[in-house]
């Protein structure tokens, strides 16, 4: 216990290092990933080959790789921001590509009439997306989407590696403060329980007001 109570604020610091990871990831995971799965059914054939090639590159590249082209590679080119930003890009850019399956998956189970029935009435792509695929299919990937963002917390824990304030890294600290490493990782990993079961809780909330029932 004294681990905790003798480094509480480093605790705490990096609890909110991950949280903050995780909350603005998690909005850029979704904004994108939305956009993607737009892309992928849209009539547009360019618009589709974007989509596909955003998925298929990002899901089949480690995240590891990822933070190394992105924290490395993109001040080469006169990128200059802070790492935290960085992390956020590489965490947000490499969830979006499940979001949009997940999403993809859900505006396929939309009845084809509805579509169907919407651009009849002189809607656009857009507006049959936007005001009745999209609002439908949102409740059948409540479920797969709650578990992609508990999966980015958790991968949240790689920005440790590239000088980002997140709960994993405070072991390093306590270590060289000579603490033992089986409570300083109990405590590491109490705190993303914190976080995960937090995500967790909002969306069977979600599920239960909004979700498909089975």
């Amino acid at each position: 216990m004294n681990v905790l109570t003798d480094n509480f604020s480093l605790y705490g610091k990096g609890l909110l290092g991950t949280v903050e990871l995780t909350v603005f990831a998690s909005l850029l995971a979704l904004v994108v990933g939305v956009l993607m799965a737009a892309f992928r059914v849209a009539p547009v054939g360019s618009l589709r080959a974007f989509g596909t090639v955003w998925v298929t590159v990002l899901r089949n590249t480690p995240l590891t790789l990822l933070f190394f082209a992105v924290l490395l590679g993109l001040p080469r080119f006169g990128v200059v921001l802070p790492f935290k930003v960085f992390a956020v890009l590489a965490l947000g850019c490499y969830t979006s590509a499940f979001i949009c399956e997940a999403v993809r998956s859900g505006i396929n189970t939309v009845p084809v009439g509805q579509g169907e029935a919407a651009r009849s009435l002189g809607l656009t792509f857009s507006q049959t997306l936007g005001d009745v695929v999209l609002p439908q299919a949102f409740r059948t990937v409540i479920p797969p989407v709650g578990s992609t963002l508990i999966a980015l917390a958790k991968n949240s824990a790689i920005a440790g590696s590239f000088s980002v304030v997140e709960l994993l890294g405070t072991y390093k600290t306590l270590n060289e403060l000579g603490y033992g490493i089986i409570w300083t990782f109990v405590w590491i990993a109490v705190g993303y329980l914190i976080v995960t079961l937090t995500i967790s809780a909002l969306f069977n909330v979600l599920e239960k007001r909004w979700g498909v029932p089975r």
